[in-house]
């Protein structure tokens, strides 16, 4: 049986999470979370050892449901795999013109813990990065898209690469830009393997 979401560490986390994603976890203090969540700070402590360990919390909560509107926006768009995938830039394009988006949380926290790469917020961006590439992977893969790990770790380069686009031009484009290019990807991938099947019946 699963244990029960502790209601007051859940409202710390979800008040993190609001002033972590807006302000950066590096100008953001332990009692202004606090203030946040309406509580105090030994309130804080106790149900978090250090600020690391709120800032992890706050990624690994955005983990599974960053996952599952990825997802979502695959399922819900008509087409091959090209067309499914380029939906997930476009609409990663759509919400990055909302004003409150700032971009990647999980990039743009572990930019600011470069010098730390032990630290418990960057390995659970490398968690969710890995857990996104896996994902995709496997929905290539249900596709009959061939490669498909391979293939999953470009479009995820693609994709990676048009946020830090993004948060140096503040322009989308550069996201649905990166969402032609992986559909490319895709059907140059099936194509070319089409290619092969052919060349097999043929010989």
């Amino acid at each position: 049986m699963s244990e029960k979401p502790n209601p007051t560490r859940k409202r710390l986390v979800e008040a993190a999470t609001k002033l972590f994603y807006a302000e950066g976890i590096g100008r953001v203090s332990v009692d202004a979370v606090a203030e946040k969540a309406g509580l105090t700070k030994r309130t804080l402590y106790y149900h978090f050892k250090s600020k690391d360990d709120l800032i992890a919390a706050y990624l690994d909560g955005r983990d599974q449901p960053n996952l599952e509107q990825m997802a979502g926006w695959f399922d819900a768009a008509k087409g091959g795999a090209d067309k499914k995938v380029e939906a997930i830039f476009t609409n990663l394009a759509r919400v990055a013109r909302h004003p409150k988006w700032k971009g990647c949380g999980f990039l743009r926290t572990a930019a600011e813990l470069a010098a730390m790469p032990g630290h418990p917020a960057v390995k659970a961006g490398a968690r969710h990065k890995t857990n996104f590439e896996k994902w995709l992977a496997g929905a290539l893969s249900d596709h009959d898209v061939g490669e498909a790990r391979m293939l999953a770790r470009e479009i995820v380069l693609l994709m990676d690469g048009a946020f830090s686009s993004m948060l140096i031009h503040h322009n989308p484009d550069y996201v649905t830009a990166a969402g032609h290019a992986a559909a490319t990807l895709i059907r140059a991938r099936m194509a070319n393997a089409g290619a092969r099947s052919n060349s097999r019946k043929s010989a």
